[in-house]
């Protein structure tokens, strides 16, 4: 979503606060400037570095699912997790698994990057309004602030590289049998440029924005709700002397917190995947995998795309790939 994908992590908006606390000690003394940018810099290549292992991990799970979000219902290739994965890997080999996995990790480092620097500046100007209101120029982000701090910039890092992210989703579905293959991100890029023109590049947007605004707050909602509900339960024995949950538990809260956010938003990324192959003149073609139907496919906005996908295909529709997605989340976590 952001990509949804890009703000859907308690632990990422975490990361962040923690770099802008340490650049703001910093910009005080405590340390020096040289330092500050040393420590982020490190932070960035390392979290790069977790999330390249990480997305490449589960790689095979993100491209069966966008397969099925977006394959043609006339021509079915893959039919569920076990078999959709075996289909790729007989038809395509193993390299299949793991096609569009390079771009999805080029975009980590630039997002990331973009993500801590906004994230600075969406603090600073809700700390001011806060301040505003609450009359006390002494006052402090609360969690809350702090979150909606950290979604504010996964909406702009998602933003800034979103065009990636464009071609990211057509790189993934295209096999050996499509009529014409990008050769990699820039030939995509350029193509897409040339031919559909640069507000292509942002199809499929809007849906990942408001796609945000449900994860992140069913998220922190769940999770927060569990934890507090686990601590005054005393449920199962999972509180510790300190009265505090384990390691496991949290993460334990945090997969089942991060499921139901999934869950809501999901039609959302249904769509934006939909959205972004609209326009692709072989995209038809590109989804079934034999050049069957050269349809076209259109959509005249988000509402267009929600409509024409229920009413041709059901409800359901809107929640192709949701098995395996949930496994990556899960496994992610």
């Amino acid at each position: 979503m952001a990509s949804t994908e890009d703000v859907k992590s308690e632990s990422a908006v975490t990361t962040i606060v923690n770099l802008a606390e340490e650049a703001k000690l910093a910009r005080e003394g405590v340390k020096a400037p040289s330092h500050a940018l040393l420590s982020v810099t490190k932070s960035l290549v390392a979290g790069g570095v977790a999330g390249g292992v990480s997305r490449t991990a589960v790689a095979p799970l993100e491209r069966l699912k966008i397969l099925l979000q977006v394959q043609n219902p006339h021509s079915i290739k893959y039919n569920g997790t076990i078999q959709g994965l075996k289909y790729i890997w007989k038809s395509e080999g193993f390299r299949g698994l793991f096609k569009g996995n390079g771009t999805n990790c080029a975009r980590i480092i630039p997002n990331s990057a973009v993500k801590f620097f906004s994230y600075e500046e969406a603090s600073k100007g809700i700390l001011w309004l806060y301040r505003r209101q609450t009359r006390n120029e002494e006052a402090e982000l609360t969690p809350v602030l702090r979150l909606g701090a950290g979604a504010c910039a996964g909406i702009i890092a998602m933003s800034a590289t979103y065009p990636m992210d464009m071609v990211r989703g057509r790189l993934t579905v295209q096999t050996e049998k499509s009529p014409r293959q990008y050769r990699g991100i820039f030939h995509a890029l350029t193509t897409v440029l040339r031919e559909e023109g640069p507000r292509s590049l942002y199809k499929g947007w809007l849906p990942s924005v408001i796609g945000v605004i449900p994860y992140v707050g069913l998220n922190f909602a769940v999770y927060e709700s569990l934890k507090d509900w686990l601590i005054k339960s005393k449920a199962l024995g999972l509180v510790d002397d300190n009265n505090e949950l384990g390691v496991a538990t949290r993460l334990a809260c945090g997969a089942a917190a991060g499921t139901v956010g999934q869950t809501v938003a999901y039609p959302l990324d249904v769509i934006r995947r939909r959205m972004q192959m609209a326009g692709w003149k072989d995209a038809a073609s590109v989804v079934t995998g034999d050049g069957k139907t050269k349809a076209t496919l259109e959509y005249n906005g988000m509402v267009d795309a929600f409509r024409k996908t229920v009413r041709h295909e059901g409800f359901g529709a809107l929640y192709k790939g949701l098995v395996p997605n949930s496994v990556k989340v899960s496994v992610i976590i």
